[in-house]
Parts: C-alpha cells; sequence; structure tokens
C-alpha cells in the first residue's frame, strides 16, 4: 500500500511540474450564479420545461392558479439558480391561463337524473335513501363509471338533512371536470327572478353577454364571496333555451380576479420569491403604505437645517416651489424623507414598505417619484 501512495505521489509531482505555474494574482472567475442576485425573469418555455414532466405546465408552459405557480417556479429557480446565494432576490412573471373547459350544448333532458331507491344503495355500505352532497360526490363514480370530461348531471335526489318549507329540493349540477366530479354553482330560481326572466327560469339569446351576467350573480353571493381567493375558478350551470328541441344545460367557468368574477383568460403575473437556507421559496408581497410629502412635511424639511447635508439654496429653493431639484443627491433625498417618516410615522411597523411620494423637477415640469423605505425594528432603511 506504501508503495502505491508512493508512486501515485511521484506521479502528481510530475504532473504538476509539466504545468506552466499561474500568472500572480490570477483567480479563477466566479460563476454569475454563485453570488447574490436581484433577478427579474419571465419565465420561457425552456424554463417551463425544467419542471418535472408529470407537472402539466411543462407543457402547458402556464399555470392554472397561483398556488401551482408558486410551487412550480420555485423548483425552476431551484434547478437553474442552484448555487444563488442566500439573500437572493426573484420577481417572477408567469402566464396564468385557468383551466380550460369546453363543454358541448348538453341537452337539458338528457343532463336530468333523479336517483331511485335503487341508486342509493350503490354506495358501498349505505343503506339509507337520502344523501349528503358529500356522499352524491362518492356515489357519481359508481353509478357513471366512465365518462368524458365535461359530463354534466343536474341531479335531483333525498338531501340529507331534508329540505324544509324555505329550503326546498333543487336540482344541483355535478360537472366532470379534470379527471373528476364537482358540485358547481346552479342558478337557482330566484336568481333567474332577479333578472326579470323567473316564469320560465332559463336564458335566450336575448342575453348577449352572459359570461358578464353571471359573474354579476356570483359576485352578490355571499356563499361564495366570503371564502373566494385571487385566481378561484366556479363553473356555473345554468339553464339556456333556444327552442322546443333545443333546451340546454350549460357551464361557464369563471374566475376571481381579485374584485369580482371574470371570465378566464390567460394574463401575466407576478410573484416574487428569495432564496432561504439554501433554497428559493415564494415570499408575500409586503403591505405598501403609501405617504404623498405634505406642505407640513415639506416645512420640515427645510426647516431642519444641514440635518439632510442639503445646501441652504436647495432648501430655500424647495420651500419656495415645494418640489426637489436635481441637484438633490439620493443620500440627501433619503436623510430628508426619513426626517418625515420618523415625525409622521411614531410607531411603525416592520415588514412593510413605506412609499414616500414627492415632486421631482425634471424637464422644466413636476413629476410625481417614490423613494421606499422599510422600518429594520430600529431604524428607518432606504430600500433603493
Amino acid at each position: 500500500m506504501k508503495k502505491i501512495n508512493y508512486l501515485l505521489a511521484i506521479a502528481a509531482l510530475a504532473f504538476t511540474a509539466c504545468q506552466k505555474e499561474p500568472a500572480l494574482h490570477s483567480v479563477l472567475p466566479v460563476p454569475a450564479n454563485a453570488m447574490q442576485q436581484t433577478l427579474t425573469l419571465t419565465l420561457q418555455n425552456s424554463d417551463y420545461q425544467k419542471l418535472p414532466s408529470t407537472n402539466y405546465a411543462s407543457t402547458a408552459f402556464s399555470f392554472k392558479n397561483g398556488t401551482d405557480a408558486q410551487a412550480g417556479i420555485a423548483t425552476i429557480l431551484n434547478t437553474e439558480y442552484a448555487a444563488a446565494a442566500n439573500k437572493s432576490t426573484a420577481a417572477i412573471t408567469y402566464t396564468q391561463s385557468p383551466a380550460s373547459f369546453t363543454e358541448a350544448d348538453s341537452v337539458i333532458k338528457d343532463d336530468s337524473y333523479t336517483l331511485t331507491a335503487a341508486d342509493y344503495l350503490l354506495l358501498p355500505g349505505n343503506k339509507y335513501t337520502d344523501f349528503t352532497i358529500a356522499q352524491v360526490l362518492q356515489w357519481l363514480p359508481y353509478k357513471f363509471p366512465s365518462v368524458p370530461n365535461g359530463t354534466l348531471k343536474l341531479l335531483t335526489w333525498t338531501i340529507y338533512p331534508t329540505a324544509t318549507a324555505s329550503s326546498p329540493v333543487m336540482p344541483y349540477s355535478f360537472l366532470y371536470v379534470n379527471g373528476a366530479w364537482q358540485a358547481i354553482y346552479t342558478v337557482q330560481p330566484a336568481q333567474y327572478t332577479t333578472l326579470g326572466i323567473g316564469k320560465y327560469d332559463e336564458f335566450t339569446t336575448a342575453f348577449t353577454n352572459l359570461p358578464q351576467t353571471l359573474g354579476a350573480l356570483v359576485n352578490t353571493d355571499v356563499t361564495v364571496t366570503d371564502t373566494v381567493k385571487t385566481g378561484d375558478i366556479i363553473y356555473v350551470s345554468y339553464n339556456y333555451y333556444v327552442s322546443s328541441t333545443a333546451d340546454y344545460q350549460r357551464v361557464q367557468p369563471l374566475e376571481y380576479n381579485g374584485s369580482k368574477f371574470v371570465a378566464p383568460y390567460s394574463f401575466p403575473v407576478t410573484i416574487n420569491f428569495a432564496k432561504t437556507n439554501g433554497t428559493w421559496a415564494y415570499v408575500q408581497p409586503l403591505p405598501v403604505i403609501a405617504h404623498t410629502l405634505t406642505t407640513a412635511d415639506i416645512t420640515l424639511i427645510t426647516g431642519s437645517g444641514t440635518a439632510t447635508g442639503a445646501s441652504t439654496s436647495l432648501l430655500t429653493n424647495l420651500g419656495s416651489y415645494g418640489d426637489f431639484e436635481s441637484a438633490w443627491t439620493p443620500a440627501e433625498l433619503d436623510a430628508a424623507f426619513i426626517l418625515v417618516l420618523k415625525a409622521d410615522y411614531t410607531t411603525p411597523v416592520t415588514n412593510t414598505n413605506y412609499q414616500v411620494i414627492y415632486k421631482a423637477y425634471i424637464g422644466g415640469g413636476d413629476v410625481n417619484t417614490t423613494y421606499t423605505f422599510q422600518w429594520n425594528g430600529t431604524a428607518w432603511v432606504a430600500q433603493q
């Protein structure tokens, strides 16, 4: 064993002797992604392809919702920027395309079904002739074991707990989409009535913008809006009458955009990530408090003397016109705005962006400009 080690040492020495000595002070280049970075990226098709093949976004080149995007983009960053240093940040823009859904016209008489006594017994272990909605969802695969995507069933059954006079039994809609049955939103008689079509409880060609009409109905339903989140998709089932031989039950997907339900569409979304403990992860955007400088704030700054480091002429000009000339340095602006923040926010909170909006004199006119600060628990820190 000693002989082997000796021979290896000789070989290594010989190899080294044949190499040119590196120039004095030369260093190997450091890979760009080995340093702390601030990334601003828009995902390309090649980025999505970094995802596992089991992730639909790897071929769809978009995400259906924010939750999927947060997990998927973290995977992409941990693959493409694995060596980036801790405290690196990334603002990533991705395409959000809610789940597509196309349903052929379904004749309502074909979609509608009323459960029989025998139907209830199809659910293993059940001996009762009533169902909760959860039980119906368990029962549907036994009754309809093989159906195509987009299959709609309008079911009537004995509901448990038993319906009352104030809560009558009504058909509920169930949709088979993306490999599973869902209980979906069904327009009710009272809602048809509010639209002036309560006599027949159906839409006709007179309604030219059904997504907008249906969205307005759902937007006023607190059973939905109390729990909805941005990016959520809701499927709305409604009756659409064309003629006596063409009476349909149709489904309209709607998406909640943060303030209301709208017809889904593809759109760009930007979310933020940070690298901590060696791993990229989604971070919630910080809350923002916007503060537009007031006359009192300007007076405070101009009366501060040398506190900001600005010259007397700059302070005099600010007092006269209420705007900041280009001669103000970033350090002087920071000092001036921190004076204001200390005076106006005596109990600031951490993890919050305080945006100071001021008038900058540029090109012969005033331009609203923003400087951002954060309170770190002991001091104000400029973020620009």
